[in-house]
């Protein structure tokens, strides 16, 4: 049986989607490949259609979920960086792991991956760094990074892991109105 013109990748891009999800809700090694071809409708042999490994797989996933957070938060002109800091220190952003920043939900387990996770993970944390520092500095060109845009990236993601750890509602939207305070 023929398929349509651009149906493989079609395929892959609604694997790489769910796995996005699936890898922010359950970590890393919370997903397993025949459940997540279950869920996008594909049997576990088809996986090898499409990628070559799992880390293959777990590494576009991790860009994927960097790209869809960045569309969504801080890329084009969603009201400067007092909108950016609303977006993400939100308690809707904290209560949703699966939807939310890739670097907050996952990247405390990124340093115990295979080198072609950890290069998604670097180049996710590189953006995440060049997409602040064009918002704290929207006139600075291609300067280096500026110590203040890291250490608001530093707030910003600790503050979301925190806020996700507390298991205290009041504390957590504590932490998240104190991050974007300072």
């Amino acid at each position: 049986m023929r398929y349509p013109a651009g149906h493989k990748e079609a395929v892959r891009e609604k694997v790489v989607k769910a796995a996005s999800t699936a890898l922010r809700r359950d970590g890393l090694a919370g997903v397993s490949i025949p459940a997540l071809m279950k869920k996008a409708g594909l049997t576990h042999g088809a996986f090898y259609v499409h990628f070559g490994s799992r880390d293959e797989l777990v590494a576009e996933a991790v860009q994927a979920a960097a790209q869809e957070t960045a569309s969504r938060v801080l890329d084009g002109d969603h009201g400067g960086l007092r909108a950016i800091l609303e977006a993400y220190l939100s308690p809707e952003h904290v209560a949703r792991p699966a939807d939310g920043c890739v670097l907050a939900a996952l990247g405390s387990e990124a340093r115990q991956q295979p080198a072609p996770v950890r290069r998604a993970f670097a180049e996710v944390a590189r953006g995440f760094l060049g997409h602040l520092q064009a918002s704290v500095h929207p006139a600075g060109g291609s300067r280096p990074l500026s110590d203040d845009t890291l250490a608001l990236a530093a707030r910003m993601v600790g503050a979301v892991v925190l806020a996700r750890l507390v298991d205290d509602q009041p504390l957590a939207n504590q932490i998240l109105k104190a991050a974007k305070r300072t």
